[in-house]
C-alpha cells in the first residue's frame, strides 16, 4: 500500500483561504472535501439592531464583485416586510444596474479566472503574451460592465445610490443614451466571446444535477420570480427555508446549504440556463446554439460558455432598456418603518442570493439571514471532485491537480462571501 500527497501552497485565480483534501484508498475515492478554515464574517450578526435603511450598504460591502446582487436581495427583502412595491420603471432601472454587474463579473471570470485553464496558462497575464486581443476584449466588456454601475450605483464597487423604495438619485435619458455606443460594442463582443470559448477542449463529465434557479413568467430570471428546480419545485422566495436548510460541517467555517431531505442542489450560471432556456433573447439562444448547447447544459466545465450566453443576455437586454427609458417622475416611492418579515432572492452571477429579515415596531432589524450562492453549491463542488477524480485517477498528479483546481473554478467561487481556499492535499493509501 502507497501513500501520495499533493499540495498546492496557493491555489491561483480565487480568493480565500482553505484546502481540498482527496483520500485514494485501494484505487477508490473515499473522501473528498472542500475544507474552508477562513475566519467567519459576522454580517447577520452586526445587522441585528441596525436600521432598515442601512442594510442595502452594509450588505453590499459583503463581496466586491457582486455587490449589487447583496445589496437587491437585501433591498427587496426589506420591501418585502414593509409592504412596499416600486413603480416598473424604477424595477427596469434595478435591473439594468444588476446587467452591469453580470457584465463585469462574467467578463472577469471568463477572460481572468477560467479561460487559462483550458488554454494551458497559469494566469491572465500569461494569456495575454499570446492572446492580447482576447484579453483586451475581457477588459473592455468588464468595463463597460462597471460603467452601468458606476452610473446607476453611484460607484462601480459597493454602490451607494440604492435605497429601500428605489434610488437616491435616477439617471437623465442623456446620461444612459451616453452609454449605448459602448454597450452596442458589448454585445457584439459577447457573441464574439461565445465563439472564442467554445473552442475550448471540454472535459467529459456530466452529472444529473437538481438545478435551482428563480424563474420568472416572462423574462430571463435576475430579479424577481419563483423558485424553480429540473426535480420539480416550483415555490415563492418566502417558502426558501422551508425547502433548503444550511448545516454545519466540521471541516467547514462556511455552512453547507442542502435541501431539506438532505440532497445536494446546483445553482449559478448552468442552473439558470437550464431552467430558463426559453426566456434567452432570441439573440443568445442563437449563439448558445452556435456555441454547440442545448436547451439544458449539465457539464460544469462548460459554464463559460454559458456565462458568455449570459453576457450576450446582458448587454442586449440593457440596450432595449436604455432606448425605452423615461426618467421617473420620483426617485423613490415613500417607505413607511414598521415591523414584518421579508424575504429576497435575486440571480448573482454565481446563483441565488437569499435574504431574510425580521424588522420591530421602529424597523430595527432584530434577525437578519443570508445564504450566498458557494453556500448552496459546495457540496456539489465535492461532489464533483470526487466523481471527476474517480473518473481520472489514471493521469499524472500534476494533470490530476491541474483538473481539480479547474473544477473548482468551473464554479467561479465567490471570492468574499463564502468559500476560500488556498491548498490542495490528495493522499493515496
Amino acid at each position: 500500500m502507497s501513500t501520495k500527497t499533493i499540495k498546492v501552497d496557493v491555489l491561483a485565480r480565487v480568493e480565500g483561504e482553505g484546502r481540498l483534501f482527496l483520500r485514494v484508498k485501494d484505487g477508490r475515492v473515499a473522501a473528498a472535501r472542500l475544507e474552508i478554515f477562513e475566519s467567519p464574517r459576522f454580517f447577520e450578526a452586526f445587522l441585528r439592531g441596525r436600521r432598515f435603511t442601512e442594510a442595502p450598504d452594509i450588505t453590499a460591502r459583503i463581496c466586491g464583485i457582486c455587490p449589487v446582487a447583496y445589496q437587491m436581495s437585501s433591498v427587496q427583502a426589506m420591501e418585502a416586510a414593509l409592504g412596499v412595491e416600486v413603480d416598473e420603471p424604477l424595477r427596469q432601472l434595478r435591473r439594468l444596474l444588476f446587467l452591469g454587474e453580470w457584465l463585469e463579473s462574467h467578463g472577469l471570470h471568463i477572460f481572468f479566472l477560467h479561460a487559462p485553464d483550458f488554454l494551458g496558462y497559469q494566469d491572465g497575464l500569461a494569456l495575454a503574451r499570446d492572446y492580447p486581443e482576447q484579453v483586451k476584449l475581457g477588459l473592455r466588456l468588464k468595463k463597460a460592465g462597471n460603467s452601468l454601475v458606476a452610473l446607476l450605483g453611484g460607484r462601480e464597487i459597493h454602490p451607494v445610490n440604492v435605497r429601500v423604495g428605489g434610488f437616491y438619485r435616477t439617471p437623465r435619458r442623456s446620461e444612459l443614451a451616453a452609454l449605448e455606443d459602448e454597450l452596442a460594442w458589448a454585445r457584439e463582443a459577447s457573441v464574439a466571446a461565445v465563439r472564442f470559448v467554445a473552442g475550448f477542449d471540454f472535459p467529459d463529465f456530466e452529472e444529473d444535477y437538481d438545478f435551482v434557479s428563480l424563474r420568472h413568467p416572462h423574462e430571463y430570471p435576475i430579479l424577481q420570480g419563483q423558485l424553480a428546480s429540473s426535480g420539480g419545485l416550483t415555490a415563492p422566495v418566502a417558502d426558501f427555508d422551508k425547502h433548503f436548510q444550511e448545516v454545519h460541517l466540521p471541516h467547514s467555517h462556511a455552512l453547507h446549504c442542502r435541501k431539506t431531505d438532505g440532497g445536494l442542489y446546483f445553482v449559478g450560471p448552468l442552473a439558470r440556463y437550464s431552467l430558463n432556456y426559453d426566456r434567452l433573447a432570441p439573440l443568445a439562444r442563437e449563439a448558445a446554439q452556435a456555441a454547440g448547447l442545448g436547451p439544458v447544459c449539465r457539464n460544469p466545465f462548460r459554464s463559460i460558455v454559458v456565462r458568455a450566453v449570459e453576457m450576450v443576455q446582458a448587454a442586449d437586454e440593457a440596450l432595449a432598456i436604455i432606448r425605452d427609458y423615461r426618467r421617473p417622475e420620483r426617485p423613490a416611492v415613500p417607505v413607511t418603518p414598521g415591523p414584518g418579515e421579508g424575504h429576497g432572492i435575486t440571480e448573482a452571477p454565481r446563483g441565488i442570493l437569499y435574504h431574510r429579515y425580521r424588522l420591530d415596531q421602529a424597523g430595527l432589524i432584530t434577525e437578519a439571514h443570508i445564504v450566498p450562492p458557494t453556500s448552496q453549491n459546495q457540496g456539489s463542488i465535492e461532489a464533483d471532485l470526487a466523481g471527476f477524480a474517480q473518473g481520472h485517477l489514471e493521469l499524472p498528479e500534476a494533470d490530476l491537480t491541474w483538473r481539480l483546481e479547474q473544477m473548482i473554478r468551473n464554479y467561479d467561487p465567490c471570492i468574499s462571501c463564502a468559500t476560500h481556499f488556498l491548498k490542495l492535499t490528495v493522499e493515496r493509501e
